[in-house]
């Protein structure tokens, strides 16, 4: 990719037919995690695993998957889903999970496609970031905050190892 070069970001869809892929990258995910996060390790199959992944396909009203791209690359994905764990209400959408490949962060590519999906999801939105993910905090809180002209609330929540900080705000089409 060349310097100044814009992006040609994509957020595709995820069905079915993409859980090979969406498990492989998954286990990237997961495996950057657990860094953050002590009490994840892998299973005797080398495996972390995401039990919740066949959910996306039977609940296709409360939960979202997409496969991000860059230039038509494989790029990342997204995880959403309605009724959010800390949300006031079963419609507050909420990013369960969201991965760009490391070779792409800094690039633009997960800004695009946060406002991507906040677009074609509109609606109230909470994310969850822990404060012990330094990487991932400061990429949450300026996306948010340029998404929403600065008018998402922030909330902390216990947590272990350290305290969620939960942004809420309302997305736009």
């Amino acid at each position: 990719m060349t310097v100044g070069t814009p992006l040609e970001v994509s957020l595709d869809v995820a069905n079915e037919s993409h859980a090979g892929v969406l498990g492989n990258l998954l286990e990237l995910y997961i495996h950057d995690l657990s860094e953050v996060f002590p009490g994840v390790e892998v299973g005797a199959d080398g495996r972390f695993g995401y039990r919740r992944l066949p959910l996306y396909w039977s609940e296709p009203e409360q939960r979202f998957a997409f496969l991000i791209r860059c230039g038509g690359k494989l790029a990342g994905f997204v995880l959403a889903r309605r009724d959010s764990p800390v949300g006031d209400g079963p419609e507050v959408l909420d990013i369960a999970e969201f991965f760009v490949l490391r070779s792409l962060r800094r690039s633009g590519v997960g800004r695009s496609a946060a406002r991507q999906l906040w677009s074609r999801l509109p609606g109230q939105w909470t994310v969850r970031v822990s404060e012990a993910n330094l990487g991932a905090l400061p990429f949450w809180a300026g996306i948010i905050d340029e998404y929403t002209g600065g008018q998402a609330t922030q909330t902390e929540r216990p947590g272990d190892p350290k305290p969620w900080r939960v942004f809420s705000f309302e997305s736009r089409t």
